[in-house]
């Protein structure tokens, strides 16, 4: 089971995240990469939200870094760790858009993408944004669907049920031949998707148990990746035995990948983490 990284300071959810993520800064976050780069976890992750209404800042959080813009640092200072969208909201956009931009970073990084996805659950960003949010499910299938036929073709075309084009040339295109697709969510319905249109699942708020019970149902095929957390944050130096007990309880679940939150109170805290945690046997 391989070892990913939940980025501090990008994402800062109410209740657990530490104080100096609240000025950290991408000179940071360029730290915690090069030191994940180097002890071998194999990605680093950062969210999508435009805008948060300010209802629900208390409930998700009000900080979220575009990912784009993060990454785009992030690969001028790295060369090996992947870059995983976790989530990119696929009603917010346009596939091509996705496909052109997105693109663009998996030739900037040398071809490190990973696209996480999903169909999103904050209607007034969607009134916002001036995207439909009733019909999110079957808009998001189909741009799932058209993404994979666009995101590595120079002059893509897709007849879908709600996206559909041609004659329009996308340069720079994806180097990856397959950009791995992982769908993001907390219900079972986000694993069937994944299932059927993806590469992997990614939920959040999903227990151990709860995710071993679906995957069990859904039946993934074999390469098919799942990233799982702890239920609690990981304290490999404090807690050594307790985290490896973690990390198999995570692949029990079926986790091919280790989502990594960790207990930490600096900077150099966490990048100890990052190192006791790499070290720790895994399954």
């Amino acid at each position: 089971m391989r070892l990913s990284v939940g980025t501090p300071v990008v994402t800062m959810l109410p209740g657990s995240h530490a104080r100096w993520e609240e000025t950290g800064t991408i000179e940071e976050i360029a730290r915690i990469a090069v030191a994940a780069e180097r002890l071998g976890y194999h990605h680093l992750t950062c969210s999508e939200h435009v805008g948060v209404p300010a209802s629900e800042a208390g409930r998700r959080g009000s900080t979220y870094w575009d990912p784009l813009a993060t990454f785009g640092f992030v690969a001028a200072r790295t060369s090996t760790i992947r870059l995983a969208t976790n989530v990119l909201v696929l009603g917010y956009h346009h596939p091509l858009e996705i496909a052109k931009r997105y693109g663009t970073l998996d030739v900037v990084s040398g071809g490190r993408l990973v696209l996480g996805v999903g169909v999103g659950s904050l209607q007034e960003e969607f009134d916002l944004l001036g995207a439909p949010f009733a019909d999110r499910g079957a808009r998001g299938d189909d741009a799932l669907r058209a993404l994979r036929a666009s995101l590595s073709v120079a002059e893509p075309s897709y007849e879908g049920t709600h996206h559909s084009y041609g004659g329009f040339v996308v340069d720079p295109c994806a180097v990856q031949e397959h950009v791995p697709i992982w769908v993001g969510g907390r219900t079972l319905r986000s694993l069937r998707r994944a299932v059927s249109l993806a590469d992997g699942w990614c939920p959040f708020a999903v227990s151990s148990a709860q995710a071993r019970e679906w995957l069990d149902r859904a039946e993934p095929p074999d390469g098919f990746e799942v990233v799982l957390g702890p239920s609690r944050p990981f304290d490999p130096i404090g807690e050594p035995q307790a985290t490896t007990d973690a990390l198999a309880r995570l692949s029990d679940a079926g986790a091919t990948i280790a989502a990594a939150v960790f207990v930490h109170h600096s900077l150099e805290h966490y990048l100890e983490q990052l190192e006791a945690l790499a070290a720790l046997p895994r399954p």
